[in-house]
């Protein structure tokens, strides 16, 4: 009897096996994160392998908030569109008026189907009179090039070519200046301008997602490890570190902030038809221009605040305790069931257990007394049922000054 080669038998397995296999895409700074990787706790962020945390979740939050911290947001999608018609495809299908966005600013906006629905939020640079530059949570490359039919524009995904870092906390600004780039205390929030890098161009914004003072910057790939090592060494002396979503995620939560697929449903994932919402329903609507020309959604939206079409809205909450409610129930007089909580931490900056929720019109909006939170805590491994109170509060849960500071503080 002749026996196997168990060697080949094992590769022939593992061939079999391939197509199971989903590997993720390599930010081009991912190098430096894999050195300074001590957790191990990777994430899929739009397929690529991403940090959830690189060596201690907490710590990397008052990284944020005390000093410097430095993310990787290079899986962020992004999207060029220039041309001749290129604000006027831009006013066509987003909800803010682009004619109002001056070459070197920033907004953030929104985008919504024919029905009113929102398919994404994000940001949006002009980085030219006739070139932007669209950052977003999801995919929308076919959306965009169905839209821009019958206009003179260029629309191309350059989230691979481009590699993003968001440097947030007070000490951002001084380790840029440190790494010698120039007149950035110029900026103002929303500002963007391009700087010199390695003899090309950087182009750096004051924009972030923690509601801190921070900034954004986005480089050609082949550019990227130059620029992680400058600002690496320029931030050694104001306690620079890196930091993962999970930190990210705490602060953004600080701030108010909304994070799209969970926060909300955007239109295209949204499987069952409840699930889907206006501008309106998750605190979007200050960005709806209705003195602009028409754009998607436009007639929906506009009935649906005519006739009381709205049925959701998103709150934020305030909810006694220290434990956080997140994905936690929400009543109306400890019975009624009118909503659901979507994110929740205990804040430190805040000191206030705080909460984003989606809730049934008109809780939330016009009745917004007496309403609890089911949570079920863990304790000595059994989960007990706590009701708590809940109250409706502003957004942002905290205001640091600091972030729009002219010019920015010297940390």
């Amino acid at each position: 009897m002749k026996h196997s080669d168990p060697k080949k038998l094992l590769m022939a397995k593992n061939a079999s096996q391939d197509h199971f296999r989903t590997p993720r895409i390599a930010s081009p700074f991912q190098p430096r994160i894999e050195a300074l990787m001590r957790t191990e706790e990777w994430y899929d962020w739009a397929g690529y392998k991403a940090p959830l945390s690189l060596w201690d979740e907490e710590l990397e939050y008052f990284a944020i908030r005390s000093q410097a911290a430095l993310f990787d947001i290079s899986p962020m999608v992004k999207y060029r569109i220039e041309g001749p018609d290129a604000e006027a495809f831009l006013n066509r299908v987003t909800l803010r008026d682009v004619r109002k966005l001056k070459p070197g600013r920033v907004h953030y906006t929104a985008w919504c189907n024919d029905e009113g629905h929102v398919l994404d939020d994000g940001t949006l640079f002009r980085l030219r009179s006739d070139r932007f530059r669209l950052c977003s949570q999801e995919r929308h490359l076919p959306w965009l090039l169905d839209s821009g039919i019958g206009f003179d524009v260029s629309i191309i995904e350059e989230t691979k070519s481009i590699a993003a870092l968001a440097l947030q906390g007070p000490a951002s600004f001084a380790v840029l200046r440190d790494a010698g780039f120039k007149n950035v205390d110029a900026l103002k929030v929303f500002d963007l301008a391009e700087f010199e890098h390695d003899g090309e161009n950087v182009t750096i914004s004051r924009t972030g997602f923690t509601g801190d003072l921070g900034y954004e910057l986005f480089v050609d790939q082949e550019l990227a490890l130059g620029l992680w090592d400058r600002l690496w060494q320029a931030g050694e002396q104001r306690g620079l570190r890196a930091i993962g979503y999970a930190a990210l995620n705490r602060a953004r939560l600080e701030a108010g902030l909304i994070v799209a697929n969970s926060d909300f449903i955007t239109a295209e994932h949204a499987i069952r038809a409840d699930r889907v919402r206006m501008p309106d329903e998750i605190g979007l609507g200050f960005m709806i221009d209705m003195e602009k020309p028409h754009f998607n959604g436009r007639r929906a939206i506009q009935q649906a605040r005519v006739k009381g079409g709205l049925q959701h809205i998103l709150v934020g909450l305030e909810v006694e305790g220290n434990i956080p409610a997140e994905h936690a129930i929400v009543y109306h007089q400890g019975k009624r069931e009118v909503g659901l909580v979507s994110a929740a931490i205990w804040s430190p900056m805040a000191k206030r257990n705080i909460a984003l929720a989606s809730l049934e019109r008109p809780y939330g909006d016009t009745i917004t007394g007496d309403l609890w939170v089911e949570i079920y805590a863990m304790r000595e491994l059994r989960y007990q049922k706590l009701m708590k109170r809940a109250k409706v509060v502003p957004r942002p849960f905290i205001k640091l000054d600091r972030r729009t500071a002219n010019p920015p503080a010297d940390f």
